[in-house]
């Protein structure tokens, strides 16, 4: 198979403009303009490949191929991503996969390897959850994990999801169905440094993390800066201190028995935030991660004890609630299998590595066997304009892809 550097190239720089802030950055929001002017782009160029395209209710796109030998009615492997970005993001997270697919395909189409399955390309709404929900939303509604209409109801700037989809013309019918599909493979950069630092060219990734959010409360009591004495104080922010450091020590903890818990307090919002009041009140976000469930359980334990303790110690009322939370997605074997057959057969290094971050095939994982490749980042940086991945690189992933989509759907 040949995959052509040029073609993919030209399709990622060409989507790379749509929301352009920069160079090397775009901000590219479902349902603005730029949105649509992406959605029309890879409709046109998946039709150009000869796949049959619709769009269903939440906007996903899916493109159709049935080879000359195949069985038009026999369950499809599927591969993709999303087009959306955060703001003033990369050009490659997201696209890359999508159009990674797409030129996998036309590796396929000009290849003489017969597949006895058709293969779909798909990209997702609403990823990266910068607009409407919390994000991997496209992929929650074909996976029917979120249902259709809690889905259209999600607002942003005083819009619902159903208006904004329609507004661009992306408000299609019925509802993609991940589970019909044979299997699923994603194509995504890593966003980190483990491939670049072990020199493997592609990523085979094992498991996604799990994720926890939780909203954690410290109530003490808005007293004077300057005329309340330091032994009368009951500091809320001084108590969420104790409770940033002892959730960061519980991560490390789990982080030096498994190498892979990872646990943060991203958010606070203090109360009333003047410099010349001790603070009232702390709402702190907490986010908890790992490939084990039990292990994201024990650190969201350290903070509840943590929370009991402040109260004893230091006299605040405290409360913590578990508003997120999604188990560990693992890989399919025979996914993987098939990722390393290829990889080897195209003369490529491979590494076995978890995923820190979120992704579609999360939810794919949960009804059909699944699948995610990493291409290499430099230096690790991604949701930044310093993101970037080689193009030959690039290349190099979606050869891995092509080959992988080869042996899920041949005869």
């Amino acid at each position: 198979m040949d995959v052509s550097l040029d073609r993919l190239r030209d399709d990622i720089e060409a989507n790379a403009a749509f929301g352009a802030t920069g160079d090397t950055a775009r901000t590219n929001l479902t349902g603005s303009d730029a949105n649509r002017d992406a959605r029309d782009r890879l409709v046109e160029r998946l039709e150009d490949a000869g796949l049959d395209v619709r769009v269903d209710a939440v906007g996903n796109i899916a493109g159709r191929w049935v080879p000359d030998a195949a069985d038009a009615d026999a369950p499809a492997v599927a591969s993709g991503s999303h087009l959306d970005s955060v703001p003033n993001g990369g050009i490659f997270d997201g696209p890359l996969g999508v159009y990674g697919a797409l030129e996998a395909v036309r590796a396929l189409q000009e290849s003489d390897i017969e597949l006895a399955r058709p293969v779909e390309v798909v990209s997702f709404t609403e990823e990266e959850g910068a607009s409407f929900a919390p994000g991997l939303l496209g992929s929650s509604v074909a996976t029917g994990e979120r249902d259709l209409d809690t889905a259209l109801a999600y607002e942003h700037d005083g819009r619902t999801l159903d208006d904004a989809l329609d507004g661009i013309g992306y408000r299609g019918d019925g509802v993609l169905d991940a589970a019909a599909w044979d299997a699923w493979v994603e194509l995504h950069i890593e966003q980190g440094t483990r491939l670049e630092s072990a020199g493997a060219d592609v990523g085979v990734v094992t498991d996604i993390t799990g994720i926890t959010h939780c909203e954690a409360v410290v109530e003490g009591q808005a007293d004077h800066a300057g005329a309340t004495p330091m032994d009368a104080r009951t500091d809320a922010l001084a108590a969420a201190s104790e409770f940033v450091l002892d959730v960061e020590d519980a991560a490390t903890d789990a982080a030096g028995e498994n190498g892979t818990a990872v646990g943060t307090v991203g958010s606070l919002d203090v109360s009333p935030n003047a410099t010349n009041v001790v603070p009232g009140r702390v709402e702190l976000g907490v986010d908890v991660r790992d490939v084990e469930y039990e292990t994201m359980d024990d650190i969201v334990a350290a903070a509840r004890e943590s929370l009991d303790r402040l109260e004893s110690e230091r006299g605040v009322e405290t409360a913590l609630s578990r508003p997120f939370d999604v188990s560990p997605a693992p890989m399919a074997d025979r996914v993987r299998d098939a990722a390393s057959e290829a990889v080897d057969a195209n003369g490529l290094s491979a590494l076995a590595l978890h995923s820190g971050a979120a992704h579609d095939t999360m939810h794919v994982a949960r009804v059909t066997d699944a699948g995610l490749l990493f291409a290499p980042s430099e230096g690790g940086f991604s949701h930044s304009p310093r993101e970037w991945t080689d193009w030959t690189d690039c290349r190099d992933a979606v050869s891995a892809l092509a080959g992988t989509l080869a042996r899920l759907a041949g005869r």
